[in-house]
């Protein structure tokens, strides 16, 4: 059965607002801030998410499903190998910045996190390995290799400056040398 369009409408500025006040204030911020910024009641809250893993989850998602949009959209791009390095360069940015949104989803007994996190990995490899694709890396590199890399990086708590000129030095790397490579900017 389809939910109702003011439900609908409700998870979706409930998810919204979730996505704003836990950038602003952590993972941890009490869901009645969450509720008061949607202009929704708590009891609406509660029904739509039940525990505060839920509403974690769907933000979340929210974030997987934007970077893997960006990710399409990058497949027109003209230069693949430009595209596929200003995707990670997203990713990059995804994995810094939502890493403690992630860890915050709770393993509760009986809980679905651990399909939840292979099917956004499955996501973020799909999108890497259909940008990879397109722009013809080595035979020695795969998509997972580059997400492993831009990994590494995120957690490295480099700057900005460092992430980029890393991310270039794995573009060089992956792209045989190619010239053009390493040109174009990341993100």
């Amino acid at each position: 059965m389809t939910p109702r369009a003011d439900a609908r409408d409700n998870r979706g500025q409930l998810v919204r607002a979730a996505r704003e006040v836990f950038a602003a204030e952590g993972s941890d911020a009490p869901l009645d801030r969450v509720a008061k910024h949607a202009g929704i009641g708590n009891a609406t809250l509660y029904r739509h998410f039940p525990r505060r893993r839920d509403l974690l989850a769907a933000v979340y998602a929210e974030e997987v499903e934007t970077l893997r949009a960006e990710g399409e959209a990058l497949l027109a791009h003209e230069d693949p190998e430009a595209a596929l390095f200003a995707w990670l360069g997203l990713f990059l940015d995804h994995v810094r910045d939502k890493r403690d949104l992630a860890l915050s989803i709770t393993d509760d007994p009986g809980s679905d996190r651990e399909a939840l996190f292979a099917h956004w990995h499955g996501v973020m490899t799909d999108t890497a390995t259909a940008l990879a694709t397109r722009a013809g890396l080595t035979d020695e590199v795969e998509a997972l290799d580059l997400l492993v890399l831009a990994t590494g990086i995120a957690l490295s708590g480099a700057e900005k400056p460092r992430t980029e000129r890393l991310l270039r030095v794995i573009r060089r790397g992956s792209t045989g040398g190619r010239a053009g490579a390493g040109q174009a900017r990341t993100g």
